[in-house]
């Protein structure tokens, strides 16, 4: 086992593994950027795929990322290049820690491990569960500690046979805007926000089912904020179903109008379902917390990981997502009872606040420092054990 050097200034060394980066749009990269920033007390450096714009961010925000050029070779092929990177960097970086923020980084850590003895903790959300189940897998079985986003994602992990790992629950954090003062819509406003590249979201369900508010709220509309392949389709879905007149695709928004629109909607409403098969959908479902920072309250399907970021009754309604009549009513209910709504709202957002970035870098760090710690303690023992 190779020899590990002080770290610099004494504080301990932790290389983030990613394929997902800023300026690159994503939950994964929010995360990875979040905690790069947030962590303290320890010397951090960010291993990453490049992408466009990336020199101009990463001069911007002053972290230490290193980047994994080849954009034009397919992704298969970059996540390659990325574990063969990484084992390079961890050999002149030292760290004491590896953390992978998806399972394509695992060979990486697995080989740091070994090479350096270094605690690997792997972060698990999961789709990648099951579009990868043998690696999930092995990452699981490789690292000291996962973190899980969700109990439904630890589910998962459980399945795939991911098991000696030490799992902790760790959701997602939610970004805590500066103004979420209600503003004044003209008509009463059903949001939705996801990119429409996955059928499982629920958008033919919630067309389906807006039909059938507009038969109690004639004056409603859902506003849809997102952009993917399934536009067209869904756009020629509203005009079948004769509610193109009260649905507005906008497309990709910049994050003022989104957050305009979170202020001005009375109901947020996305209710996914799992996918054909049954495995993944939501790991965590974040954008409920995101509505619940603006007060609002939601609808969302009763599966998968939107179970822990909704409170039935308490700060959103949960219905089966796939029935158009059961989503129907709940948004129907939330537009007519404006007490039940703002009761759901205020719990949504009270709730939210705990989720706050800050707050789950904290529990991230505090792992963190408890594997280092354990990684010292071992090291201790090894080293009693060699005096005698």
């Amino acid at each position: 086992m190779a020899r590990r050097q002080p770290s610099k200034g004494g504080l301990p060394r932790l290389l983030i593994i990613t394929p997902d980066f800023p300026p690159a749009r994503g939950g994964i990269q929010v995360v990875a950027q979040r905690l790069a920033s947030g962590l303290h007390g320890m010397q951090t450096r960010v291993l990453t795929l490049d992408s466009p714009g990336a020199g101009e961010y990463d001069e911007a925000a002053g972290l230490d990322v290193r980047r994994i050029g080849a954009r034009a070779l397919p992704r298969s092929a970059r996540n390659l290049l990325l574990n063969a990177a990484a084992l390079g960097e961890a050999l002149r970086f030292r760290p004491q820690a590896v953390l992978s923020l998806h399972i394509v980084a695992s060979p990486a850590a697995w080989a740091i491990r070994r090479a350096l003895g270094a605690r690997t903790i792997q972060y698990f959300y999961g789709d990648e569960i099951g579009a990868k189940p043998k690696l999930a897998a092995f990452a699981g079985r490789q690292a000291a500690a996962a973190i899980a986003i969700s109990a439904y994602t630890a589910e998962l992990i459980a399945a795939a046979g991911a098991v000696r790992a030490q799992t902790t629950l760790i959701a997602p954090g939610v970004d805590i805007p500066g103004e979420t003062t209600p503003l004044r819509a003209e008509r009463p406003t059903v949001l939705t926000i996801s990119r429409l590249d996955e059928r499982y979201k629920g958008h033919d369900v919630m067309l389906r089912a807006f039909s059938l508010v507009l038969s109690k709220v004639s004056d409603a509309q859902w506003i849809v904020i997102g952009e993917g392949s399934l536009r067209p389709g869904l756009e020629q879905l509203a005009r079948s179903y004769g509610v193109d007149h009260a649905v507005s695709f906008l497309g990709a928004v910049d994050d003022e109008q989104r957050d305009a629109w979170l202020r001005r909607a009375d109901v947020f409403a996305m209710p996914s379902r799992l996918p054909a098969g049954g495995f993944a959908g939501e790991g965590f479902g974040i954008v409920y917390l995101e509505a619940g920072m603006f007060a609002k309250p939601v609808v969302a399907g009763n599966v998968g990981g939107a179970l822990d970021a909704v409170l039935d009754g308490e700060t959103g309604l949960l219905v089966d997502p796939l029935d158009p009549l059961a989503v129907a009513e709940a948004v129907t209910r939330l537009l007519q009872d404006g007490a039940l709504a703002r009761r759901l709202g205020e719990a949504g957002q009270a709730r939210a606040q705990l989720y706050a970035w800050p707050k789950v870098v904290e529990r991230v760090q505090a792992l963190l420092l408890e594997q280092l710690g354990r990684a010292g303690d071992r090291g201790a023992r090894r080293a009693g054990r060699t005096a005698a």
